[in-house]
């Protein structure tokens, strides 16, 4: 089964425009973040989730704009100290993002909600990290409980790769927060999935690593970043393209490959026109690359 196509929109422009299209071209998923779009994100995606209540919608929360920071500090859930650091899994903050995300979206109840890079609350200390992340799974729960939130997860830039945090030991810190129960809402993981950013792929084609340990759990996998910031099509010319599958462009044929990669159920593609849409729609209708033709694209890769 193909992985789908979801809407990134973290460097997406015209997110109006860039979620209208989107939708009417078959997307079921866009994720966004509060901070995205100068803090404004959330609330340009609201009237295309409005006339697509079918669609569903990832957000997050941890990073955070200076005004929404300033907001928050007003409302007593956030320190000074974490304002000015721009990211928090401070508990009482995590609840009162999640209120402010329902409102901005239009959403009473949120498909997902992700802790953003939660590797940057507590570098260098995994029991303080691991710590925070199951406080802050405790008030996702309390969220899903009552309504609010249907899962939730992590959308992480370094942390798997760096081992701040394992999928098992994800896992285990929902159970935590379920109160030791097994049907806690942990559902996502999301993390950089490239051939720039390759270790999960290698790792997935050797049976191991977070997607391999995700599938197994029965995790959705968000493959954030494909074409690395949109800096891959640059790097990747046409006959690598034509390597990896002949007659894709270069954009195309890197989409691919994170869709190939065993384990991920969902690309993020910033997409902000209808011919990088259609594009990246035709890169993930080709059939998946094998094992064994990944491997060869990898180690070519890989190689001096």
């Amino acid at each position: 089964m193909s992985a789908q196509l979801a809407l990134g929109t973290y460097r997406c422009q015209a997110i109006s425009e860039a979620a209208a299209r989107a939708v009417a071209s078959g997307a079921q998923w866009i994720d966004t973040a509060p901070n995205y779009a100068a803090g404004q994100a959330q609330t340009l995606l609201a009237p295309a989730l409005a006339a697509h209540p079918a669609v569903r919608v990832s957000t997050k929360a941890g990073y955070f704009t200076a005004a929404i920071g300033a907001d928050a500090l007003g409302a007593g859930v956030l320190t000074k100290d974490h304002a000015a650091a721009g990211h928090s899994l401070a508990p009482d903050y995590v609840r009162w993002q999640i209120g402010r995300n329902r409102a901005q979206l239009g959403r009473d109840r949120l498909d997902v909600v992700l802790l953003h890079n939660p590797e940057r609350a507590h570098p260098g200390d995994r029991v303080g990290l691991h710590r925070a992340i199951r406080d802050a799974f405790a008030v996702l729960e309390e969220e899903a409980a009552a309504g609010h939130v249907a899962g939730y997860g992590v959308a992480t830039w370094s942390g798997l790769e760096e081992a701040a945090f394992t999928v098992e030991e994800l896992l285990a810190l929902a159970g935590e927060a379920a109160g030791g129960q097994q049907a806690h809402h942990l559902v996502v993981i999301q993390l950089p999935v490239s051939l720039v950013m390759m270790t999960p792929i290698v790792q997935a084609l050797h049976g191991r690593g977070p997607l391999r340990a995700a599938a197994g759990a029965g995790l959705r996998v968000m493959a954030s970043a494909p074409l690395h910031g949109g800096e891959l099509p640059g790097i990747v010319d046409q006959e690598l393209a034509d390597f990896i599958q002949p007659g894709l462009t270069p954009a195309q044929a890197c989409i691919l490959a994170t869709a190939s990669c065993p384990g991920v159920t969902d690309v993020l593609v910033a997409a902000s026109t209808t011919s990088h849409w259609t594009e990246a729609t035709e890169a993930v209708a080709q059939p998946l690359l094998d094992t064994a033709r990944m491997r060869e694209i990898t180690d070519v890769l890989a190689s001096p």
